[in-house]
């Protein structure tokens, strides 16, 4: 993906500019090249340039952002890349807005995916970064959205910001560096510490972390937030102000939440029963997977294996749920069998604890036949395990 330079944005947002933006909102990538051709004739090549790529940032960032919004948004290729998905940031800026929160510091700021949202909701906005252009497209973001009067965009380097006037602060690190992903917290821009003391100076405040956190890093003074979208790990948040010691996992679109004062003691471990349950990826992170098993009554097939096990059908938000009809020690030759048996053609195959990727199981078995059933590649009492079975008909729980 091409870069966006200074030059590009203040083009795109002349009249011209905007022209060919409206022409190309609903263009076909494939058709790119007959596209530019035609437009070259009657507007500058730069500006044709400019406003293809852009068209093309716009139809990538609609992955995260409405249809809509995304349409009318200007981005850059790490923008697109770096922004929050906009129902993480709906539900971060409500989280915010019912505590109270009147204005409010988003630090690293970025091209302003948290800052729409938060203003949405009725927040007003401080939003930092020190790149000039990724400032330039966050007014000119505000400016399409209609929200500039609630967004203040500010170039300068968050350390130099005075929070004072703000009752909350929203700290999103940099996690990448000129080399790829960082995974020293020290490596962050900013450093986590130092997002951190910012967090701790203002009554109520988020600094996102990656998902993978470990609990033991998680300061005694925060509540840790891990967010999933239809089954998806987003991201993990450190809150300030909120519940210390609070773990909580969030299931986005419906909202579902499991909280509890810290992770609670592991589940029973008990026999593969009739039903299986897939705890939610922020379930997970967040160690609340005896809740699960505590609301299905259930217990783990395997104390290191996050899949709960019971007898009975307990429709939860938190679990994905299958009606197991085999539960058999591994072998690759038993289950092609028993599946030619069964005439299965579509196989899903999930695996947790298992070191064969779901790939090559397919390619070895060579399912076929009108049926479909799931096989759950996985450790039940320490020994390699299969289970087959299918989705539970009354689970209609969204999946990733």
């Amino acid at each position: 993906m091409g870069r966006v330079t200074p030059e590009d944005l203040d083009a795109l947002l002349a009249p011209e500019g905007q022209e060919l933006l409206r022409e190309l909102r609903d263009h076909d990538p494939a058709d790119e090249l007959a596209a530019a051709t035609r437009l070259r004739r009657t507007h500058p090549p730069e500006l044709v340039s400019a406003a293809l790529g852009q068209a093309r940032l716009r139809q990538r960032a609609a992955a995260k952002f409405a249809a809509d919004d995304a349409a009318r948004m200007y981005f850059t290729p790490n923008g697109v890349e770096q922004a929050t998905r906009a129902a993480v940031a709906a539900h971060r800026a409500a989280r915010f807005r019912a505590l109270g929160v009147r204005r409010l510091a988003d630090l690293c700021g970025g091209i302003g995916g948290d800052a729409v949202a938060l203003a949405r909701a009725g927040i007003e906005v401080l939003a930092v970064d020190r790149d000039p252009l990724t400032c330039a497209v966050a007014r000119a973001n505000a400016r399409a959205l209609g929200l500039a009067d609630r967004i203040e965009v500010r170039c300068a380097d968050v350390a130099d910001v005075d929070t004072a006037g703000c009752d909350a602060v929203f700290v999103d690190p940099a996690r990448r560096s000129g080399r790829g992903r960082t995974f020293d917290p020290e490596a962050y821009s900013p450093p986590l510490s130092w997002a951190l003391a910012a967090a701790r100076t203002v009554p109520y405040a988020a600094v996102k972390v990656a998902p993978g956190v470990p609990h033991e890093a998680v300061p005694a003074d925060a509540e840790a937030e891990w967010v999933s979208d239809r089954g998806e790990v987003k991201e993990a948040a450190l809150w300030f102000g909120t519940g210390p010691g609070t773990v909580r996992a969030t299931l986005l679109p419906g909202g579902a939440e499991l909280t509890a004062p810290g992770p609670p003691p592991a589940p029973p471990v008990r026999p593969v029963g009739r039903y299986l349950y897939e705890p939610d990826g922020a379930v997970i992170r967040a160690h609340l997977v005896a809740l699960v098993a505590s609301e299905v009554g259930g217990g783990l097939i395997d104390p290191t294996i996050a899949y709960v096990t019971g007898d009975d059908p307990h429709p939860t938000p938190y679990a994905a749920a299958y009606e197991i009809r085999d539960a058999l020690p591994f072998g690759l030759k038993r289950l092609k069998a028993l599946l030619r048996e069964r005439e299965v053609g579509r196989l899903t195959v999930k695996k947790r604890g298992f070191a064969m990727e779901p790939e090559e199981v397919r390619r070895r078995v060579r399912p076929q036949g009108p049926h479909e059933a799931t096989v759950f590649l996985t450790r039940v009492a320490g020994e390699p395990a299969m289970l087959i079975g299918a989705p539970a008909a009354w689970d209609g729980r969204l999946r990733a």
